[in-house]
């Protein structure tokens, strides 16, 4: 049996965020301060998302030299269907991003 998907706020609101560009890749870091999700929230959420086979996922070399490899993400074409069924049901969401500062 398949697991249903995940539907917390802070689900909608990462899949709201990375529907609005969904085929460039972002950086954790980029989606932290945009969704205001710490990191004990949003990682899990990427790797899991990544998981499913909503999300690609890569490793970038860094753009300053000595700083290590990032990862970045963007939706899969399933994914965005699912983003896209998040949107529709929870429209008012999208406007109101942050849930909480990100530290």
């Amino acid at each position: 049996m398949a697991r249903r998907p995940n539907t917390s706020r802070q689900t909608r609101l990462l899949l709201a965020v990375l529907l609005e560009q969904p085929l460039t890749w972002r950086y954790g870091y980029e989606l932290s301060k945009e969704t205001g999700l710490t990191s004990g929230t949003l990682y899990p959420l990427l790797i899991r998302f990544s998981d499913q086979g909503l999300l690609d996922s890569q490793w970038r070399d860094a753009e300053r030299p000595g700083r290590p490899p990032r990862h970045v993400y963007r939706l899969t074409a399933k994914g965005m269907e699912l983003a896209r069924a998040s949107s529709r049901a929870t429209p008012s969401l999208i406007g109101r991003r942050r849930v909480r500062p990100a530290t």
